[in-house]
């Protein structure tokens, strides 16, 4: 084999492994296959660790933190039996008993990866982070590489439908985790149309001035346009539900690592998403 063809198969194996790694710190959603399902049935959730349609790898069951699910009857703390995961996606499966809605929660530890000034400076674009990009910029570091401290906390919401089946109030519990989004609305009981309200917290405080992002995909499988929106100065943000299908919220809440902290990292970010229907 000679030298250019060596060089080019190198280029192409060091590509792949940048598109690996970019790709290790794109979004997770928990997707179930059937957001609402009758009560006493099994959810069967996909674990999506890339974007909302397809996941580009599975999340090992030593990287939980926590799994949580709370419904009419009350919390559990599932164990991990129930995660399984193949090549490129993982799965979880949760029963039901009692109809009503359903909050299932995952947590993970944190992982770290190292990026180019533009590798990063494009992933902050793509995700919203703004303020970061101009502080980058003020900073005259936008060509400084990052190396990124990253842990993501997934919610969904399952409605679970049965004889008497009413009003409840597991959508909105706080399950404490390192970043969080918590409706103040149950997207199953809203009318057409509904305004969801969602507040973001990080580390147990509403977070203010926060981006936060919402989208998803319709019942035909067409998808809905993200908009973006930032947190009132209670955390909170407000989306109009004005299409039927399959929902996503999200955002990052990062913060840059000085120096002088003596860390590893000269970033932390804190992932959330939070997923249902809208019938």
């Amino acid at each position: 084999m000679n030298r250019r063809i060596v060089g080019i198969v190198g280029a192409s194996l060091l590509l792949t492994m940048l598109v690996a790694v970019v790709a290790d710190a794109h979004d997770l959603f928990l997707r179930p296959r059937d957001f609402i399902v009758r009560a006493g049935s099994e959810v069967r959730v996909r674990v999506l660790n890339g974007t909302f349609t397809s996941s580009e790898s599975s999340v090992a069951r030593d990287r939980l933190r926590d799994l949580t699910v709370v419904g009419p009857s009350g919390t559990t703390h599932p164990d991990r039996s129930g995660w399984t995961d193949d090549a490129k996606e993982s799965g979880w499966r949760v029963a039901t008993n009692a109809p009503g809605t359903y909050l299932l929660g995952a947590s993970l530890d944190p992982k770290t990866i190292r990026l180019t000034g533009t590798q990063f400076n494009g992933y902050l674009r793509e995700e919203g982070l703004h303020d970061v990009v101009s502080a980058r910029k003020s900073a005259r570091a936008l060509g400084t590489p990052a190396h990124e401290r990253y842990a993501k906390h997934v919610k969904a919401l399952v409605r679970a439908q049965g004889d008497g089946a009413g009003a409840d109030t597991a959508y909105r519990v706080m399950l404490g985790y390192p970043a969080e989004l918590v409706p103040l609305d149950d997207p199953y009981v809203l009318p057409a149309g509904g305004m969801l309200r969602v507040r973001a917290y990080a580390d147990g405080r509403p977070i203010a001035n926060q981006v936060v992002q919402a989208g998803g995909r319709t019942t035909s499988g067409s998808r809905i346009k993200q908009r973006e929106v930032r947190t009132d100065a209670s955390g909170m943000a407000r989306f109009r539900l004005d299409t039927r299908g399959t929902w996503y919220v999200k955002f990052i809440h990062m913060r840059a690592v000085p120096a002088s902290a003596g860390d590893s990292v000269n970033y932390e970010s804190k992932w959330a998403t939070l997923t249902f229907a809208r019938p």
